[in-house]
């Protein structure tokens, strides 16, 4: 993969640069702030990336030339008076076990939806934000914080009131920005890719793991959660009655229209925001204007990490991941290194993009449910479909 622009600029911030800083993210406490007003931005404790992959056995890096290895944003500390306040909807009534294929599609809207909500609004709103690329992690049909920091970023973005709550009017620009399917709940015919394995039990042993010959799903239900961006629960909900381990290639299933990988770029990825208080990434461009919102881990307090600006080196698919327990916290640093080989249940996942920092990098998951909840053994983690999206336009739009 080639890198064809200027240095991308990593800022690992709990705020936002100067460049960025029309509105503060919600709080992970919910405390209340003012709604409505800009925030400054501010330096945050990132964890420390504990374990860095090699160069894939079978994929080579893509470097950034060095001379692209200069530019550089600031960061300053957060004003708390100038914090946005997050309004709070009531609850609409609905219930998760409402959630049914028709539901969603034709369904009556009912808005405003937001904290505490779950059902087939929700659902909706969900796949709007992800088609929109606001992506809320992982689609259940519930909202979360993912789901709250990513509505409240699109209408930061959009000029709309930041309330992270969805009314009528930020529906209207979601669905829009989402392309306004008709169908949020889509049939989807199996194909023989979407079916193919290899599939295998990865042992809790990581140097039995290590012996396998790759890290891949081990069910055919957990490689369908993360083709649709979806849990388990909620394509068993679309689905009732299908055994998700069990369809074959030609099998209907209704899932949600999720982004197509083949997404044209919004622009030219100029730097990527990490927010240490936020749990969210954002790729910008050379204005400061979000291009794309993903919902993200970081680590503990445990692993301390740098703060401060670090550029994007290089993108590796599908590494291996260099097991050292001399870079992990909860492991004696007197045992044996590994090799894990690579697959969407290798400990870095599908993508590794590699940081100036050594050690340190963004990167996929085996476990796409923690991401913005759980914690990290110190990198910045996305889904593996997320990490995946963001690695390909990071090539400046060229084919």
């Amino acid at each position: 993969m080639h890198i064809p622009k200027p240095l991308l600029a990593l800022v690992l911030a709990s705020g936002l640069t100067a460049s960025h800083a029309a509105a503060q993210g919600p709080n992970l406490d919910r405390n209340p702030v003012r709604a409505g007003t800009a925030a400054a931005p501010a330096p945050a404790r990132l964890p420390a990336v504990r374990a860095r992959p090699p160069a894939s056995r079978r994929n080579q890096p893509v470097p950034v030339p060095a001379a692209r290895r200069a530019a550089r944003a600031t960061t300053e500390r957060p004003n708390p008076a100038r914090t946005p306040r997050l309004g709070v909807a009531p609850t609409n009534g609905e219930k998760w076990d409402e959630i049914t294929p028709e539901a969603v599609n034709t369904g009556t809207l009912r808005l405003p939806v937001g904290r505490g909500s779950a059902g087939p609004t929700v659902l909706r709103v969900q796949i709007m934000l992800n088609r929109a690329l606001f992506s809320p992690g992982m689609i259940d049909g519930k909202w979360g914080k993912n789901t709250e920091n990513a509505v409240f970023w699109l209408q930061s973005r959009e000029g709309l009131p930041t309330t992270g709550v969805v009314d009528a009017t930020t529906y209207a620009r979601l669905a829009l920005l989402a392309g306004s399917p008709t169908q949020p709940v889509r049939e989807h015919v199996l194909t023989a890719e979407d079916v193919a394995g290899p599939f295998l039990a990865i042992p809790g042993n990581i140097y039995e793991h290590a012996r396998l010959r790759c890290s891949c799903y081990e069910t055919l239900g957990e490689k369908l959660t993360e083709t649709f961006h979806a849990t388990r629960d909620l394509l068993r909900r679309l689905n009732p009655g299908v055994e998700l381990d069990r369809v074959a290639a030609g099998a209907v299933l209704r899932v949600p229209n999720v982004r197509s990988q083949d997404t044209p770029p919004l622009g030219e990825v100029r730097k990527i925001l990490v927010s240490g208080s936020g749990n969210y990434l954002q790729a910008l461009d050379a204005s400061g204007r979000i291009l794309y919102h993903f919902a993200a881990t970081l680590g503990s307090t445990y692993d301390p990490s740098p703060q401060g600006d670090f550029a994007v080196l290089s993108v590796h698919p599908n590494p291996w991941w260099h097991y050292q327990p001399a870079l992990l916290a909860h492991v004696p640093d007197d045992r044996p290194n590994a090799m894990i080989p690579p697959g969407p249940n290798n400990a870095v996942g599908r993508v590794w993009i590699a940081l100036s920092a050594p050690h340190y990098g963004i990167h996929g998951t085996k476990s796409p449910e923690t991401i913005g909840y759980a914690q990290s053994a110190g990198c910045v983690r996305l889904t593996n479909w997320d990490v995946t999206f963001l690695s390909q336009r990071l090539q400046g739009g060229v084919p």
